[in-house]
């Protein structure tokens, strides 16, 4: 993975806008890989969906409790991906309170399938979904990589959080400090 330059692909998010009327005001905006990464050192995280429990209750919190920390260590954005929908997304998110880190749904799971971290669930009701894993990117290619021992897909079980929480990626970033 290390050097590796991220899949191109586009991700439908929905972005608030003040000329849009009635109760939900968002509009689609495509995001592209290049979007995303080009020029700027970010740090990424990946879990299996939003609103279930390590997710929700340990994973994304810890990276927003984290995230000044991480800028201060020459990281320039933190951001989530997750297979899920733009709508799913923003729910979770706001039902978190989440406003540091950046949640990028991708929806369809292309990013996730291209970057070869795409596993079956189908036996929890879930369907496709992303193992968890987390990364350092600079400039559009992968300089760290960390992702959980044991990618399972159909029939298991195991979800572990070990190698993906943010005092993991903290200790790399002390170590390489820009």
């Amino acid at each position: 993975m290390l050097g590796r330059r991220l899949p191109d692909v586009i991700f439908k998010t929905r972005v608030y806008d003040a000329t849009v009327d009635g109760p939900n005001p968002y509009r689609w905006q495509d995001e592209t890989t290049s979007s995303l990464f080009s020029k700027k050192r970010v740090v990424v995280f990946s879990l299996p969906g939003a609103f279930t429990p390590t997710c929700s209750n340990k994973q994304c919190p810890a990276y927003e409790l984290s995230y000044e920390t991480m800028r201060g260590l020459g990281v320039d954005e933190v951001h989530c991906i997750s297979v899920n929908d733009a709508f799913v997304m923003f729910q979770w998110g706001k039902s978190m309170n989440i406003n540091k880190i950046k949640l990028i749904p991708d929806g369809s799971g292309t990013f996730t399938r291209r970057i070869g971290m795409l596993i079956n669930k189908e036996h929890l009701g879930f369907g496709y979904r992303s193992w968890r894993y987390s990364m350092v990117v600079n400039d559009g290619v992968i300089e760290k990589w960390f992702e959980e021992p044991g990618i399972n897909d159909v029939g298991h079980d195991t979800d572990p959080y070990e190698q993906t929480d943010p005092e993991t990626m903290i200790n790399y970033l002390k170590q390489v400090k820009r």
